[in-house]
């Protein structure tokens, strides 16, 4: 069963869009495969975000695409790094993460809704 929430819930939740500046791999992640730095505009700049994206994406493809994350989270310690905002995505059919993003280029920090 769906649990259900309010549009005042969800709207406490800011998802902005931003832009994949640079991916370093984490092979010594237990649940995160890339180490990624967004760029959201000059409202919130650039934060850091831990993402299980392998095998579907190489640091080459993610560099220059836009994502969309939440960014109201509080940060989360994930090994020696800390993650500042959550990358969403859904799973393919083998339950690996395909990334949410904007079907054309937008401007940095749009808020979805």
């Amino acid at each position: 069963m769906i649990a259900m929430t309010t549009v005042a819930e969800f709207e406490k939740i800011i998802i902005r869009v931003g832009t994949v500046i640079e991916a370093l791999p984490f092979p010594e992640g237990r649940h995160s495969t890339h180490i990624l730095k967004i760029d959201f505009g000059p409202e919130l700049g650039p934060k850091k975000s831990l993402a299980k994206l392998a095998p579907n994406y190489t640091e080459n493809e993610l560099i220059g695409r836009q994502v969309l994350c939440v960014v109201n989270f509080p940060p989360r310690q994930i090994g020696k790094h800390l993650s500042e905002v959550l990358t969403l995505g859904v799973p393919d059919e083998q339950g690996n993460v395909v990334l949410l993003h904007p079907d054309r280029n937008v401007p940095l920090g749009g808020r979805l809704f």
